[in-house]
């Protein structure tokens, strides 16, 4: 609990300073503070994997997003059906790199960042699609940056990494271990004594 909190002040204290230098500074990150250090002050508490792998998986799940908004943009049409493709291709992309990972890149942080792109993105691409280039990638660096402060501001407070369970070592001993016939034998010839 007290972990907990302690990450809790001190991501809220660091939003808050996000948003009041990047005024000063007119870097434009009021818009994605909140959801930027949010998202990363989650990468950093999911006892999942090591930070690099979850940070990494959260870039690719961004690039992902990327790709359906430029399928958007250059080939499929404004319309609810070619947002629905994009929609499917994105998600299938972020399945198919965790699974070509074999479970090394793990699907969440994938789904993370492409839902982090697209909640910090989708109102400026509706505005003005053609302009892709410049208001996607001005959008992409005010969201690492916020997601770098997040993940900061909480990584220290984050639990351990959890890994996973090693395959079960197999103890050899000077006696070999009987095979199944032989311990049943053993349990019939119990059986035959106790009656």
């Amino acid at each position: 609990m007290r972990r907990n909190l302690l990450a809790g002040l001190c991501l809220a204290v660091a939003a808050g300073l996000l948003v009041i230098i990047g005024a000063a500074l007119d870097l434009e990150l009021e818009s994605v503070a909140l959801l930027g250090a949010a998202l990363g002050a989650v990468v950093a508490l999911v006892p999942d994997r090591t930070p690099l792998v979850r940070v990494g998986g959260f870039a690719v799940g961004v690039v992902a997003a990327l790709v359906g908004y430029l399928l958007r943009a250059l080939l499929l049409p404004d319309t609810s059906g070619g947002r629905a493709v994009a929609v499917v291709l994105v998600l299938l992309l972020c399945v198919g790199v965790s699974a070509v990972a074999q479970g090394r890149l793990p699907l969440w942080s994938l789904l993370l960042g492409t839902a982090g792109l697209v909640g910090a993105y989708e109102f400026t691409y509706a505005e003005a699609p053609p302009e892709l280039l410049t208001t996607g990638m001005a959008t992409i660096t005010s969201l690492f940056l916020s997601v770098a402060v997040g993940f900061l501001a909480t990584s220290f407070a984050s639990p351990t990494t959890r890994r996973p369970d090693p395959a079960p070592q197999v103890q050899e001993h000077d006696n070999p271990t009987p095979d199944a016939h032989s311990d049943s034998a053993r349990l019939n010839d119990m059986m035959e004594t106790s009656k």
